[in-house]
């Protein structure tokens, strides 16, 4: 096997797919399966759909032309980009967006290509990312309605990813409200609210999410079997699906504090050291261009990361489960951020099993 590696466990990303499919199906809530922090591997968007998945997501139009061949609805979650829009209509069957001009041009894009091109409009609720201001979002739906090759098929919100913003019954709720309003207004149907990411499993886990809400967008709580509101557990899933992989290729009892004057590390940092007084150092071939390293978990539990330039991660392996030597392979769990980064570098080699 070449290193670093990102190991993944097609079979446990299925079953954590069909345990959150089924609590989401006893609410009425269908799940897409977000594929971006995957980097859209093909065979992990098959597990999730395998799993009981109906849609695979991802903000990337790269990544759903890499799925085109998944017999699924592919839903693009990043608002499209004006230069794009001719790739979205032919590999995206549903955009989430929040600019009039960019659903105009897909308008444009649609008629050129004899389709019409389906989107949830985004609300902003008050976390303060995508989505048209909640007092707006009515008469914009109006302007849409007039568009002959655009399908407003629902409304969607985003929360907790840059404001930290909670779901909660009341604003959830509130989006409800406004795709019944829009209903009321313009005589139409909406078949989707999509009402969020892996931060609303905990209402679900509660049976207090609006009863209306028929659409989540799950991500983490897929991979990682953690719902991202609050960080918890979601019963009966795997945490352990992906594992990272890295190469001893120094080991060295040192210092534990560099000797000179201390002045900014090669990312802008001013590092900070405690004296343990000399330690078994071990450099494995991963750094920065390769994976978040403070996303990291040693399996070993007696490792522990020292930190990371580009190319080398520094560990402290005095204290280790087992005599290392040069050669020998340190294994560690991932968080969220640390499979994204890994999943998207092309330095590390990508195994599924």
């Amino acid at each position: 096997m070449q290193y670093p590696a990102l190991i993944m466990d097609k079979s446990k990303i299925r079953h954590n797919a069909k345990i959150l499919s089924e609590m989401a199906a006893k609410h009425g809530i269908k799940i897409a399966g977000v594929t971006k922090v995957l980097c859209a591997l093909p065979a992990l968007g098959e597990a999730m759909v395998e799993g009981g998945v109906y849609a695979l997501a991802d903000s990337r139009i790269e990544n759903l032309e890499k799925l085109k061949n998944i017999d699924a609805p592919k839903i693009l979650l990043r608002i499209p980009m004006l230069s794009q829009v001719e790739r979205v209509v032919q590999y995206a069957d549903i955009s989430l967006n929040s600019e009039l001009e960019v659903i105009k041009a897909l308008n444009d894009a649609a008629k050129d290509k004899n389709k019409v091109h389906h989107i949830i409009l985004m609300v902003d609720l008050g976390d303060l990312r995508e989505g048209v201001w909640y007092q707006d979002a009515v008469e914009y739906a109006g302007e849409i309605a007039k568009l002959k090759h655009i399908k407003l098929i629902g409304v969607g919100t985003n929360l907790t990813c840059y404001g930290g913003v909670i779901p909660s019954y009341e604003n959830l709720g509130n989006l409800v409200k406004i795709a019944e309003e829009i209903e009321q207004r313009f005589g139409m149907k909406l078949d989707v609210i999509s009402g969020g990411n892996s931060s609303s499993i905990y209402l679900i886990q509660k049976n207090e999410i609006p009863e209306r809400v028929n659409q989540i967008r799950l991500g983490e709580a897929i991979v990682l079997g953690t719902e991202s509101a609050y960080g918890e557990r979601i019963e009966n899933t795997y945490s352990d699906a992906f594992t990272f992989a890295a190469e001893i290729v120094e080991l060295k009892e040192k210092p534990s504090v560099p000797i000179g004057e201390i002045g900014r590390d090669a990312f802008g940092g001013i590092p900070v050291f405690e004296d343990k007084g000399i330690i078994q150092r071990a450099i494995v071939a991963a750094g920065r261009q390769d994976v978040k390293h403070e996303g990291l978990i040693p399996k070993d539990k007696g490792i522990s990361i020292l930190g990371a330039s580009s190319d080398h991660m520094i560990l402290d392996v005095t204290n280790g489960e087992k005599h290392y030597k040069v050669g020998d392979i340190i294994e560690f769990d991932v968080n969220y951020g640390a499979l994204l980064a890994a999943a998207t570098s092309e330095y590390v080699n990508k195994i599924v099993k």
